[in-house]
């Protein structure tokens, strides 16, 4: 069942979980360029592995930009978005003032909402047939 997942091991567990997380500029204002894209990663990245997690994709469009992450099951997931939005809001108004004057007055970068699913291994009907067919105690 586990074969092809890779597994991240702690202390006192062993672990897999991966998240898609969608992030979406505020009034979805197609506010983001390349350059504003690039940057976005590499502090994704950083927020990510600072967290103990890592970035295994990133990409983006002009208003949204989408993460895949392999986050730690120690870690509060929206605490860390709420931290990675924060933080990449102030980094991205500061560095990129010019150019997000042109869709924004005040000082905004991200919608409140987020999108968080997860994913990865095996699909929910193999997991919930793998747990009914488990031997019962005798």
């Amino acid at each position: 069942m586990f074969s092809d997942q890779s597994f991240v091991k702690l202390r006192h567990s062993i672990y897999s979980l991966n998240s898609h997380l969608v992030l979406v500029t505020k009034y979805r204002r197609p506010a983001i360029n390349s350059d504003i894209l690039a940057r976005l990663e590499q502090i994704s990245s950083r927020r990510a592995t600072n967290w103990g997690g890592s970035l295994r994709e990133f990409n983006g469009e002009a208003d949204h930009i989408h993460l895949l992450l392999s986050l730690p099951p120690t870690l509060d997931l929206s605490k860390f978005v709420n931290c990675l939005k924060t933080t990449s809001s102030r980094i991205i108004r500061r560095e990129f003032p010019e150019h997000l004057s042109r869709f924004y007055w005040k000082p905004v970068f991200w919608s409140r909402s987020c999108c968080i699913v997860s994913c990865g291994g095996a699909p929910l009907s193999v997991v919930k047939q793998y747990v009914q067919n488990q031997d019962n105690p005798e």
